[in-house]
């Protein structure tokens, strides 16, 4: 059995979005507004202080939420987190996989069919959800191209589905748009800025939350 994901509401956090306040008082509040999920994400952060930054988040964590690693295969594993996350440019999704085991989450970052291809290549089980990114452009990740769109993330998502894989939808994503992206038929959405930059963080992700409900119930 792997380990319970529920990727309905998925915080990706950022150590300079959050400031003046620290990643795990963020994400405390925006768990306590319905965050379902969080993955630890700081690009520029030594792997040490990354991982004094995923045990301090865990401390804040309710049973149930699951944490994942941004990259980070060795602090994940160090740590204990639920999973890792990794993008094109990272290690390959398969030796990943040999490193964590068979219990941990394995999400890969997506951008297009030929990334698809290739995650539902590989030998089934390996990779759990594939981030479909980004949905529109975003500062948060300049580099990570000008949008699928929400008519490219409806078809990679029911390409991943048919093949046995959950997907999520990151960039871009906000209360304004979220249940539009829903829509599309993902299972969850990845946000950044809507809730690290919040005055309330609770009440953002408790904004975002409720829009993702009435979607799914509508389905």
């Amino acid at each position: 059995m792997r380990r319970a994901f529920d990727p309905t509401l998925y915080l990706v956090t950022d150590t300079l979005l959050c400031a003046p306040r620290s990643v795990p008082e963020v994400v405390a509040a925006a768990v306590a507004g319905g965050v379902t999920a969080v993955q630890v994400r700081d690009k520029t952060a030594s792997r040490r202080e990354l991982l004094a930054l995923t045990r301090a988040v865990q401390r804040v964590l309710p049973d149930g939420v699951a944490l994942v690693v941004n990259d980070a295969v060795d602090v994940a594993l160090i740590a204990g987190a639920d999973g890792v996350h990794v993008g094109q440019d990272d290690l390959p999704a398969a030796e990943v996989r040999a490193l964590l085991g068979p219990d941990a989450v394995l999400g890969v970052s997506v951008g297009d069919d030929a990334d698809l291809v290739e995650v539902l290549a590989l030998p089934p089980g390996t990779v759990d959800l594939v981030g479909l990114s980004p949905v529109w452009a975003t500062p948060t990740k300049p580099d990570a191209g000008s949008g699928l769109g929400l008519d490219g993330v409806r078809a990679l998502a029911a390409r991943a589905h048919a093949g046995g894989v959950a997907a999520v939808a990151i960039g871009g994503v906000s209360a304004a748009n979220a249940g539009q992206v829903a829509a599309t038929g993902v299972d969850g959405v990845c946000v950044v800025s809507d809730i690290c930059t919040a005055p309330d963080p609770a009440a953002a992700a408790r904004a975002l939350r409720a829009v993702l409900t009435q979607e799914l119930i509508a389905r």
